[in-house]
C-alpha cells in the first residue's frame, strides 16, 4: 500500500493512502486529531446562523461557535447547511473557514438543521464543535463512488458492490483504536442507496458497532460533501469519534404529522434511557421527508426536547436517507445501524 504522510499543525495528522479495495486509481483520504486521553475532557457545542448572505450566515455561525468553545479549539466543526446553489454553498462553507481552519471542517448539503435554539429551513448553516482532550477525531473522504446517474432499478448490484466497497474503505480509513465508540457517515447516497454503504463500513467495525449519519441532499446540484473545508460530489465521507465515553441511539420511523411528531418524542425518550451517565452532546439525523409532514416544524422539535431536555447541545439536521436503529419490519436482524428513509436517528453521547 501506498501512502504519503503529512504532519500538520499540532496534533493533525493528514495521510493519502491507496484504497483499501486495492484498485490504485482511487484513494481515501485520511485526516487524524490526535489520541483522546483517558478522563479528559470532552467539549461538544452547536451554534447556527442564518442569513440570505452565504458567508454572513457562516460566519456567523462559526463565530458564535468559537464563542461558546471558549478556550477549547475543535477537533472538527461540522457544517450542515441549506443554500440552494454551488455559488452560495461555496460561500457559506468559506464563511465557516474564515473563522476556523479548513483542515478542520466537514459536513454535507441538507434540507436545514434544528438546535435547541429552534429549527432552520433555507439560508442557514448548523455547526457542531467537537473538542477536548477526552475525545478524538478521524475522519476520511472517499472520492468517485462511481454511483451518479445509477438507479436501483437499473443498477442496483453494481451499486451495491461500489456502495460497499466505499463504506469498507471509509471505515477501515480511518483507522481502527481501542478506544473507537461512533461512526459518523455523510454521504452522496441517498435512501435506499445508504444501506450499502453501512454494510460495507459494517465489514470493517462489526454489525453492532454504532453507527449513525445522513445523506446529503439529493436535489439537482445540491448533493455536496465538504471535506477540509472543501466540495466532493459523488462522495461520501466518515468521521470516527473515540475516546472514554459511551453511546446509546435509537431510531424511528413516521410519515405523518402526528406520528412525526409522537415518534420524535419516543426514539429521544428512548435514546436517553440508555444513557447511564451524564450526556454532553446528542446527534440527531432526521428525514427531510418527516420535515415535510409537519404542519409547524417547530413541534417536532418540541417533542424531542421533552425528552431530552432543553440545555443538552443538540445537532440535528435534515437528509435524504438517515443511518442508526432501522424502525422498520424487515430491518436486518444481527444489526445495530441500518441506511433507511423516514427515521429520526438519535445517538446520545454520554460520559
Amino acid at each position: 500500500m501506498c501512502c504519503v504522510e503529512k504532519v500538520g499543525v499540532g496534533l493533525a495528522v493528514l495521510i493519502f493512502a491507496c484504497s483499501l479495495s486495492g484498485c490504485g486509481a482511487l484513494f481515501v483520504d485520511k485526516y487524524v486529531a490526535g489520541d483522546a486521553i483517558a478522563g479528559g475532557d470532552i467539549v461538544m457545542q452547536v451554534a447556527a446562523g442564518q442569513n440570505v448572505d452565504p458567508f454572513a450566515a457562516g460566519r456567523a455561525a462559526a463565530q458564535a461557535l468559537k464563542d461558546k468553545m471558549g478556550q477549547t479549539a475543535p477537533h472538527a466543526v461540522i457544517i450542515a447547511e441549506c443554500f440552494e446553489d454551488r455559488a452560495d454553498k461555496n460561500r457559506a462553507l468559506k464563511g465557516v473557514c474564515s473563522v476556523f481552519p479548513r483542515r478542520i471542517v466537514f459536513g454535507f448539503a441538507t434540507y436545514g438543521s434544528f438546535s435547541q435554539a429552534g429549527c432552520l429551513d433555507v439560508d442557514s448553516v448548523g455547526l457542531l464543535g467537537i473538542g477536548g482532550e477526552g475525545i478524538s477525531v478521524a475522519a476520511a473522504l472517499r472520492e468517485n463512488l462511481g454511483i451518479a446517474g445509477l438507479t436501483m432499478e437499473a443498477d442496483e448490484n453494481e451499486l451495491q458492490s461500489r456502495l460497499q466497497t466505499a463504506g469498507a474503505d471509509l471505515a477501515g480509513g480511518t483507522g481502527r483504536r481501542k478506544d473507537d465508540r461512533l461512526l459518523v457517515l455523510m454521504a452522496d447516497a441517498h435512501s435506499p442507496k445508504n444501506q450499502f454503504l453501512v454494510e460495507g463500513a459494517q465489514r470493517v467495525v462489526g454489525r453492532k458497532f454504532p453507527i449513525t449519519g445522513g445523506s446529503a441532499n439529493k436535489n439537482a446540484g445540491q448533493s455536496y460533501v465538504y471535506y477540509q473545508g472543501r466540495m466532493y460530489t459523488d462522495s461520501a465521507i466518515a468521521l470516527m469519534l473515540s475516546g472514554d465515553f459511551e453511546v446509546s441511539q435509537s431510531g424511528r420511523q413516521a410519515k405523518d404529522n402526528a406520528k412525526v411528531i409522537s415518534s420524535a418524542a419516543a426514539g429521544a425518550a428512548e435514546a436517553m434511557a440508555g444513557a447511564t451517565a451524564k450526556p454532553f452532546g446528542v446527534l440527531a439525523y432526521n428525514c427531510a421527508g418527516r420535515k415535510g409532514k409537519l404542519d409547524n416544524l417547530s413541534d417536532e422539535l418540541a417533542a424531542i426536547q421533552i425528552g431530552i431536555g432543553k440545555t443538552i447541545p443538540l445537532f440535528g439536521c435534515y437528509c435524504a436517507g438517515e443511518i442508526g436503529p432501522a424502525d422498520i419490519a424487515e430491518k436486518n436482524t444481527g444489526v445495530l445501524s441500518s441506511g433507511v428513509g423516514w427515521h429520526v436517528m438519535f445517538t446520545v453521547l454520554r460520559k
